[in-house]
């Protein structure tokens, strides 16, 4: 390993250390250690929740509720011109059923980053209860529509952009989701590591392919059965005791949305150094628009799910 890796982990095993020492030990449940152990199940996390969208299809969510279902991370968009049919039902019926909720916007790495972020802003809307909205970011080698082959320098300044902006919009600072593969060519160096993380890890417990990266947010199976949903459904756990849980919902709910308190938007980045083939090297206006979400949602979850 070079002497530059072994900085970056060691640094990474003290951001880790620092943020699950930082965590109040009361409620029960994890301890301090318990982000860097890999024998932890999913059931040793007491708070669990789902993550929907369009291919949940018509979702009971009184039924979601009463099964113990404690949050949900809600499919807003993708790209910059798709949003989930099913979103505005899912966000007001997890509403009106009490569950806490947030919108995620999946990343299409053939529209400019504020195009996207566009998109995401007409369709999620800001209100003070909702979750921090997530930055879902992951590699779509299958898309047919989007050759880009991504680099790290890249892929870092599209989402800085993405970030930016979307904690302006939303006064809240997002979360990243991100897949086995992507973290490990892209965000493995230490990149973003002022922000929450919420991972995908299928078959393993995030430490054994995340390492020493603390995570928020824990996406451990694919194929879940839940009270109100009749198709299979992600399920995912929260690190933290049932009080820790309290206290990341009073102070989400305790930061007030800015929507307008800045008028400009964040200003753009100058583009990286091609790195696009050229279908999707075209202006901005003649880009083509983003495929639909099973293409890249499938075909990426199903490659990270070889590798968990």
């Amino acid at each position: 390993m070079p002497d530059g890796k072994i900085l970056v982990s060691r640094l990474l095993t003290a951001a880790a250390l620092a943020l699950v020492v930082a965590l109040p030990g009361c409620g029960g449940g994890v301890g301090p250690l318990d982000a860097l152990s890999s024998d932890l199940q999913p059931t040793d996390y007491p708070i669990h929740g789902i993550d929907v969208s369009k291919f949940q299809g018509d979702i009971d969510w009184n039924a979601v509720a009463g099964s113990g279902v404690k949050f949900a991370w809600i499919k807003a968009t993708e790209g910059g011109d798709r949003a989930d049919e099913r979103f505005q039902a899912n966000w007001t019926g997890a509403k009106a059923a009490g569950v806490p909720h947030g919108a995620y916007h999946f990343v299409y790495w053939c529209r400019p980053p504020l195009e996207e972020m566009a998109n995401f802003e007409q369709n999620a809307p800001v209100e003070n209860d909702a979750l921090p909205p997530v930055l879902d970011v992951e590699a779509t080698p299958t898309s047919r529509t989007c050759h880009r082959h991504l680099t790290e320098e890249g892929a870092i300044a599209d989402m800085k952009v993405m970030l930016d902006e979307m904690e302006r919009h939303y006064g809240k600072r997002p979360i990243i989701y991100t897949t086995v593969d992507f973290y490990q060519a892209i965000l493995a160096d230490g990149a973003f590591m002022d922000y929450a993380i919420w991972v995908r890890s299928t078959k393993y417990h995030p430490a054994v392919k995340y390492g020493p990266r603390p995570w928020r947010f824990w996406q451990y199976q694919s194929d879940g059965s839940i009270a109100g949903i009749s198709a299979h459904v992600d399920r995912d756990a929260f690190f933290g005791t049932n009080d820790q849980w309290q206290a990341f919902l009073r102070d989400e709910q305790s930061i007030a949305p800015k929507a307008d308190a800045r008028a400009q938007r964040a200003p753009q980045p100058a583009a990286p150094e091609p790195s696009l083939a050229p279908e999707a090297a075209q202006p901005a206006d003649q880009q083509p628009a983003s495929p639909p979400a099973v293409e890249q949602q499938a075909g990426a979850q199903q490659a990270d799910d070889q590798q968990q």
